[in-house]
């Protein structure tokens, strides 16, 4: 018969205990509206497949409302979450979008994409997440795609003090609205009551993270001491197949993202992300000559 000790030891080897809590740092992008990164500063350049996390909130349209005019992207993918507000879409591929409150917005910029993201609103509560996802080498030059789906189109999973929102995975039976072939996105958003507990299966191959927005949670670590994730703080999982997150005192709500890393080199040069030098400097001719323009 299994002795105790031997199963505390069986959970801290399935339990993704915290490795690293990394707290979001302030940064200007746009036309000076500040968000705050927790994938690609210097405490955690990227986590592949992730490139970038950027949170960007606040209250005051003097902090937002001058937005993310157009700007290019290649090689990679970002998916846009809104939690309150709304942001008005338009790229080169000729797409316009008015993502609003709850709504997520994905884009695959592969061989090039020029768009803009612009405040649709000049009062109130503007949040929200944009990530970049990168491509694997095979599809950095493929055709652009996009797609973008309302609040009513993301599925929700709720279990007395546990409320989930599904974007992308799956999650108790339900399967979210994108679905990413290559790094096999998980990407939930997660609201727990003061005190309750949350736990995901996640596959031991695949890198995750959790960023707390509001309120404040725990990593389960069992039998290790726990550690504490603070509001605008990202937590970055270890190995292991079980995520178990508790909130404090004040209830907790957190994404938690996961995917398949794909092991290749990243070479970034601002919005551009390739596997070479040479692809980065052709990424900037390519640019420089006209052939990412805005479609109007």
């Amino acid at each position: 018969m299994p002795t105790a000790n031997w199963w505390n030891k069986v959970l801290a080897e399935r339990i993704r205990s915290i490795q690293q809590l990394v707290p979001a740092q302030a940064v200007s992008e746009g036309a000076g509206v500040t968000v705050y990164r927790g994938i690609g500063i210097p405490a955690l350049r990227n986590l592949d497949p992730f490139l970038m996390l950027d949170h960007f909130g606040s209250d005051d349209p003097d902090e937002y409302i001058a937005g993310f005019p157009e700007h290019p992207h290649r090689g990679f993918i970002t998916f846009t979450y809104m939690l309150d507000g709304h942001m008005e879409h338009r790229d080169s591929m000729g797409n316009r979008g008015d993502l609003k409150s709850g709504g997520a917005q994905w884009m695959k910029a592969a061989s090039g994409v020029i768009h803009s993201e612009m405040p649709g609103q000049s009062e109130g509560r503007m949040r929200g997440f944009q990530l970049w996802i990168n491509l694997p080498a095979s599809e950095k030059m493929s055709a652009p795609a996009y797609q973008e789906f309302a609040a009513a189109a993301i599925p929700e999973v709720a279990d007395g003090d546990v409320r989930v929102r599904i974007l992308a995975g799956e999650y108790g039976g339900q399967r979210g609205a994108i679905q990413d072939p290559h790094t096999e996105v998980l990407y939930l958003d997660v609201s727990l009551a003061p005190g309750a507990r949350f736990e995901q299966i996640l596959p031991v191959e695949h890198n995750a993270f959790v960023y707390v927005f509001e309120g404040d949670a725990q990593g389960a670590d069992t039998p290790l001491p726990t550690h504490t994730v603070a509001t605008h703080t990202l937590a970055l999982l270890g190995g292991g197949d079980t995520v178990v997150m508790q909130a404090g005192a004040s209830g907790a709500r957190f994404i938690l993202v996961a995917g398949k890393p794909l092991n290749e080199p990243i070479v970034q040069y601002g919005p551009f992300v390739m596997n070479t030098r040479e692809e980065i400097e052709q990424a900037l001719a390519d640019y420089r000559a006209g052939k990412l323009v805005l479609t109007r």
